[in-house]
């Protein structure tokens, strides 16, 4: 284990209601809080059996809603309090993320933090922590590190990454500087990306010196960086953080670490990313739900659920189903049927990123009580 290894710390933001997996997702229980591939152990579970080679059991942070404590803790028996951040209410990515950094930077002055979401899923581990290792040399060498998936499919619900120089940074071979991020493309684009060949999909892992990371915050965000640090000085005292929470968490800005942090650093020259040569999803979708549990064959049915009672004939898509219906499927192709016990949800793969559009319907005519 080089020094730098041995500085590292993880941090898993657990946050966020995943929408377009609504109604198996909700404010309550949350997609990191499902297990969404038969495995037999949550998201979040997995997340940190597999970063826990990398940094240990007692350095790996999570930052989760107050709502979310005790399904962490159950989660995560072995976790200490001092590694669980709660949040007031969401504040996005840059606050999730950079509160954690100042505030682990705190106890540890010259640690290294690697930020890993808490809902996405990873095949091939081994090929992971090799990912993790290099993002680490390259953040201990002063960049701020993002590992990018090659692509296997002109994906369209994913950002994607342009590659640049190779930095030839030792015992990070392969590493790339970022030309820049971009957003989501239409199928076309996504074809040329993944034709041309310098084009990396966004996983939105980051790892960073805490120092570094939170000097490229005050740069670009620099009065959320001054709150940011307030909280955190405030924070391993009881008797203290309260107050600060209470004063300072209203008004921190809503912003991803992508505007706040990445895309500004990589204008800079400030940013590096490590391909990924591993399985990678994030799960954003019922498409993407049913081609992790029918290995990528289109003309399959993917059921989930413990105690599902499904019926098929001549049917593709997925069945996730948490009642004691039985659900019956006759001649239908690329179906998305969810069904719960106060809501149902009919859907084809293709229109599969529009229900989100439903769980905003939802709020806007105040049926909360569904979400």
């Amino acid at each position: 284990m080089t020094n730098a290894s041995r500085r590292f710390y993880s941090v898993i933001p657990a946050g966020g209601i995943g929408s377009r997996l609504w109604p198996l997702s909700r404010a309550d229980a949350p997609k990191f809080l499902h297990d969404l591939t038969g495995s037999g152990v949550t998201l979040l579970r997995a997340t940190w059996d597999r970063l826990a080679p990398v940094a240990g059991d007692d350095r790996i942070m999570v930052v989760t809603g107050r709502a979310h404590r005790g399904a962490v803790e159950a989660q995560l028996p072995e976790i200490s309090d001092a590694n669980i951040v709660l949040e007031a209410d969401p504040r996005d990515s840059t606050v999730a993320i950079c509160l954690a950094a100042a505030i682990l930077q705190r106890r540890e002055p010259d640690v290294i933090i690697g930020s890993f979401a808490a809902d996405h899923v990873i095949r091939g581990d081994r090929l992971f922590r090799a990912a993790v290792q290099q993002a680490i040399t390259a953040a201990e060498a002063g960049y701020i590190t993002t590992i990018g998936i090659r692509p296997t499919e002109p994906a369209i619900g994913f950002g994607y990454i342009k590659a640049g120089d190779a930095l030839n940074i030792d015992g990070a071979d392969g590493t790339m500087s970022v030309d820049a991020f971009v957003e989501k493309p239409d199928i076309e684009r996504a074809r040329a990306y993944l034709d041309d060949g310098g084009y990396l999909w966004n996983a939105g892992m980051f790892i960073s010196r805490a120092d570094v990371l939170l000097e490229e915050l005050a740069s670009n965000e620099p009065e959320l960086h001054d709150a940011i640090l307030q909280l955190a000085e405030a924070w391993d005292d009881p008797t203290t953080r309260g107050p600060a929470v209470d004063r300072l968490w209203p008004k921190l800005k809503k912003i991803a670490i992508d505007y706040s942090v990445a895309e500004p650093s990589a204008a800079k020259g400030r940013m590096a990313v490590v391909p990924g040569h591993f399985g990678w999803d994030d799960v954003g979708d019922f498409a993407s739900l049913a081609k992790l549990n029918s290995n990528g064959l289109s003309n399959d049915l993917a059921i989930l659920g413990e105690n599902a009672r499904v019926l098929a004939d001549a049917s593709s898509g997925i069945v996730v189903s948490h009642s004691d219906r039985v659900v019956s499927l006759i001649g239908v192709k690329d179906i998305v049927v969810v069904d719960t016990p106060d809501a149902l949800l009919v859907t084809t793969s293709e229109n599969a990123q529009r229900v989100k559009g439903v769980v905003d319907a939802l709020k806007i005519s105040g049926r909360d009580d569904v979400l």
